[in-house]
């Protein structure tokens, strides 16, 4: 079921202490709109993803805002800390580029059904 298009605004952090700047909205990112979707891997450099989530759901403003880690761990234990930190999702990054492709869809859906929720 394709819940039509959606108008984003995407942003791709280049490590986790920008990843914060933008959350914060500090410095070049002053001016940026809060994020209606924070997408993070927990291999992030600089700081990692579980360091943002916990600075995220610490937030008064931001803790009501999805948070989805996708990564390549498949571990049990970074799966059970994500989600005592907070996360609302954890995807596993597929090795398959088709599957990689479809992680956009579920994205998709996922925040479609956020909004209209």
């Amino acid at each position: 079921m394709d819940s039509g298009p959606l108008d984003l605004n995407l942003l791709v952090a280049r490590d986790g202490e920008q990843a914060l700047d933008f959350i914060r909205g500090r410095g070049e990112f002053a001016n940026a709109k809060r994020p209606d979707l924070i997408v993070l891997d927990l291999n992030l450099p600089r700081m990692d993803g579980s360091e943002v989530l916990r600075f995220v759901r610490a937030s008064e403003e931001l803790q009501n805002v999805p948070v989805v880690i996708l990564t390549s761990s498949d571990s049990q234990r970074d799966r059970d800390s994500a989600r005592t930190l907070g996360a609302d999702w954890y995807l596993t990054k597929p090795s398959d580029l088709d599957a990689f492709l479809s992680l956009g869809a579920l994205l998709k859906g996922y925040l479609a059904v956020g909004r209209h929720a």
